[in-house]
């Protein structure tokens, strides 16, 4: 049996109402509108993560293998650029060491796109996907770069956390409930929502919060959702305290448990 093309797979995912489909050299992207003739252009030269690694000004960013915080030249006014991460997906776990940055077509990045705008629309924080591009490998495996806005300075929930004063902690607390309590009116359960999936933002005495890792994210509906949040995240704020010693202890939970009843 003859195994679909990357381009017919990628092609079963129309882009969502703002976002156009792009084919350069071989190569599938999707991207919003006003980035797409840079995309396009990027695309017709290399890969969106190689790039983003030769601009002298980038900020490299560690995870899994190494992002670039860099400038794409657009946006949404003419002459505009834009401040953007330039991630190149890998896979985790096992998965990591066997298969590392290549994926079945079409990847998770559809379901990323599609999930950020559904999040974003209902009132919760998470980066905005300007683009993804799909590069072809081998066995009918590919590539994948995901571009996204970058988000004000700031810190995962850990980092913040161990900066931040008791009132600052108590705001980071509100902010993480408001976060949760959104997650709810949405109706999104996150499958793997823990302390380095939540990217702090401080305006002063305003904390902003906002969730990575959209990917991980299904809308099963359901009167539980926000026991499943909930019971995921206390999880991760255990093992970050007996495994990395974050001083988050159990009455900490309480007090999130309460401030988040309470905006329900």
């Amino acid at each position: 049996m003859r195994l679909p093309s990357l381009l017919s797979t990628a092609n079963a995912y129309p882009p969502p109402d703002g976002y156009v489909r792009l084919t350069v050299n071989g190569r599938s992207a999707v991207a919003c509108g006003w980035a797409a003739a840079a995309i396009r252009d990027l695309l017709s030269e290399r890969t969106l993560h190689d790039w983003a690694a030769a601009q002298t000004d980038h900020e490299p960013m560690h995870g899994r293998g190494i992002n670039y915080g860099v400038m794409l030249p657009a946006g949404s006014n003419p002459g505009a650029s834009t401040p953007v991460v330039v991630r190149r997906n890998r896979h985790g776990g096992l998965l990591g060491s066997l298969t590392g940055e290549h994926f079945r077509a079409p990847t998770r990045a559809p379901l990323e796109l599609a999930n950020s705008l559904r999040l974003i629309a209902a009132g919760v924080n998470t980066p905005e996907v300007i683009a993804y591009a799909l590069y072809p490998a081998f066995m009918n495996l590919v590539r994948c770069d995901v571009v996204t806005r970058r988000l004000p300075a700031g810190g995962d929930f850990p980092e913040m956390w161990l900066k931040a004063d008791s009132t600052g902690r108590e705001a980071m607390l509100t902010g993480v409930a408001t976060l949760l309590k959104n997650l709810v009116k949405a109706g999104a359960w996150h499958a793997d929502l823990n302390l380095k999936n939540i990217y702090i933002v401080a305006h002063g005495p305003d904390i902003v919060p906002y969730v990575l890792d959209v990917d991980r994210v299904s809308f099963p509906g359901g009167k539980d959702i926000a026991a499943r949040n909930f019971n995921r995240l206390a999880r991760s704020a255990r093992k970050w305290r007996t495994r990395w010693g974050l001083d988050f202890a159990e009455e900490t939970l309480e007090r999130l448990a309460t401030l988040t009843l309470e905006m329900n």
